[in-house]
């Protein structure tokens, strides 16, 4: 590839896709982290879950929540409807 392009390398097209999913997993460390936070609390963590939805830009709303939605059951299921 000619130094300077803009295109990206095959070999790396299939990681720029991954990194997106590292986000979710975030989001659902901390809800988790508030949960243990108030000794277990669910009320924290749908607090969290909420507030992380509220930060969300119009624009990716609905795709975030389809993601969580798609992706819950490996991410402790909790993402709060």
């Amino acid at each position: 590839m000619p130094r300077g392009s803009r295109r990206t390398p095959l070999a790396k097209r299939p990681v720029l896709g991954h990194v997106a999913e590292h986000d979710l997993g975030a989001a659902a460390y901390a809800i988790r982290a508030a949960q243990a936070a108030e000794q277990g609390s669910i009320e924290a963590g749908a607090r969290e879950c909420e507030w992380q939805r509220q930060q969300l830009p119009e624009e990716v709303r609905s795709l975030v929540l389809e993601d969580q939605n798609r992706r819950r059951a490996i991410c402790w299921n909790v993402f709060t409807n």
